[in-house]
């Protein structure tokens, strides 16, 4: 077929005067095809009509796309069921051509970004050999958008928590953060809502206001406007995770930081420097970090069993054996399992970021040999009774003779009853009840009440002189 341009010189030496067989020799084309375009009268390459097999099965094909549920290997065996003769290739340029299951490409554009004006996270399934065998892995990545500079880490899962534990370690490593950072719609920081009606989560919210950003999702079926982030994935497979092995994430995540500062170093020929020369003009329109921030955790509410341990993840971390069946708080971070019994930290450990049902016990946490505390010591909490008031020693005494083992619980029961009722209906009632032997705790509270009610909580008398009228107030005043 000829081309326009062809075409064209055709119709120029031909009003020059020019016979056919001469236009045909200077161009090198046939003079069939000089006379074709001298016979159109036209430059322009008409469209090459042809019939299309598939047209006369234009309704069955439109009907059985939806019958089919879409599918067009089921389509094409239906339409030789009916006796249409059709190759699938027929079929399928049918389809495209009429746009049936094909989206028609729309032209891409380019997106740019002023320095600390935006940066991009997102997370992306990986395989890697973690602890010498393959497994799946949650690749963060964090890129500012404008110098190009990445930051990754490698995480058996990612929740909320380490979304946190990354975001904190990335800004770090920027030493800034950008005005915006773009996510997908993940359930991660999105509360409800998607694009821009995204509403993040308060915990989340809260965090960003923290560095001084905020968070903005791009539209749903729009991934090309978090290019920045997706594009470096393949690179991270096919290049930081191809060959290596790493003995635990820990060692993972520093052989991540150290490929992300050789990969920032590295020459760019599309951005004609590194990311490391561009970053120096952005890092200065970044958001500064805050002057102090607390370390992220993640709070737990645990009661220590009886072997003296606290469950974080499946993993058992030990405490000190005098803490037994007591609550306590336990804190999360990013290296370490920290437990506090009120504001006070009485244990300490390394976090284990598989859930691998291990126990970790510090010897401090477990009496020495020959140490260990007698069946008939005092615990904790008759300590702190008799300190707080022994005049009931012979009380509790008696007490334990009767309750044996489950003593404890008592004596954490008279505690709590000391330190919530007037001390001195608590002390009458418990006089009465060591006089005629009683050791029925519910029996003794019942009576601290009573005595509370008596002489806390008396009436007035009223002044009015008894009648009828007064009978019956003084009635319903009951």
């Amino acid at each position: 077929m000829l081309q326009q341009s062809e075409r064209e010189a055709i119709l120029r030496l031909h009003k020059k005067g020019h016979g056919t067989r001469r236009i045909a020799r200077a161009l090198g084309v046939s003079r069939n095809a000089v006379r074709s375009v001298l016979g159109s009268g036209t430059a322009e390459v008409l469209p090459n009509e042809r019939a299309d097999r598939a047209e006369p099965y234009r309704q069955d094909i439109i009907e059985l796309y939806q019958s089919c549920k879409k599918n067009l290997v089921r389509v094409h065996e239906e339409l030789l069921q009916r006796g249409a003769e059709l190759s699938y290739s027929a079929l399928t340029a049918f389809c495209r051509k009429h746009g049936l299951g094909h989206r028609k490409p729309l032209p891409a554009g380019q997106y740019y970004f002023d320095p600390g004006q935006e940066m991009q996270h997102d997370t992306s399934p990986h395989d890697a050999w973690v602890g010498g065998k393959l497994r799946r892995v949650q690749t963060a990545s964090l890129v500012l958008c404008y110098s190009r500079m990445i930051y990754i880490q490698l995480y058996p899962s990612f929740t909320r928590f380490e979304c946190k534990v990354f975001l904190t370690d990335a800004l770090n490593y920027f030493g800034g953060a950008a005005i915006t950072c773009m996510i997908d719609n993940t359930h991660v920081v999105v509360l409800r809502g998607t694009g821009a009606l995204m509403i993040p989560v308060p915990e989340m919210a809260a965090f960003s206001e923290r560095y001084g950003f905020i968070f903005r999702a791009h539209e749903k079926g729009d991934a090309n406007r978090s290019g920045r982030v997706e594009r470096p994935f393949d690179y991270v497979e096919n290049n930081f995770l191809a060959g290596r092995k790493f003995t635990d994430f820990s060692s993972a995540n520093r052989e991540a930081v150290a490929w992300c500062d050789k990969v920032n170093g590295s020459f760019r020929r599309h951005l004609h420097a590194s990311a490391r020369e561009l970053f120096a003009m952005e890092q200065t329109r970044l958001v500064p970090l805050p002057l102090w921030v607390p370390e992220v955790y993640l709070l737990h509410h645990r009661i220590v069993d009886i072997e003296g341990f606290v469950n974080v993840r499946s993993n058992r971390y030990s405490v000190p054996y005098e803490l037994l069946g007591r609550r306590v708080e336990v804190r999360e971070t990013k290296h370490g399992i920290e437990v506090y019994e009120g504001p006070r930290k009485v244990a300490e450990h390394c976090r284990t970021l598989e859930s691998t049902g291990m126990r970790i016990v510090l010897p401090e946490h477990r009496p020495a040999r020959g140490q260990r505390r007698s069946k008939h010591d005092p615990c904790v909490e008759q300590e702190k009774l008799l300190k707080a008031e022994p005049s009931l020693l012979e009380y509790v005494d008696k007490l334990k003779k009767r309750l044996g083992g489950h003593a404890v619980i008592a004596m954490r029961r008279l505690l709590r009853m000391l330190d919530d009722y007037p001390r001195e209906p608590f002390l009458h009632a418990v006089g009465i009840a060591q006089k005629y032997g009683m050791y029925d705790l519910e029996r003794l509270e019942r009576m601290v009440l009573s005595s509370v009610a008596e002489q806390y909580f008396v009436l007035p008398c009223s002044d009015n002189n008894p009648g009828d009228d007064d009978d019956d107030d003084n009635k319903n005043n009951r």
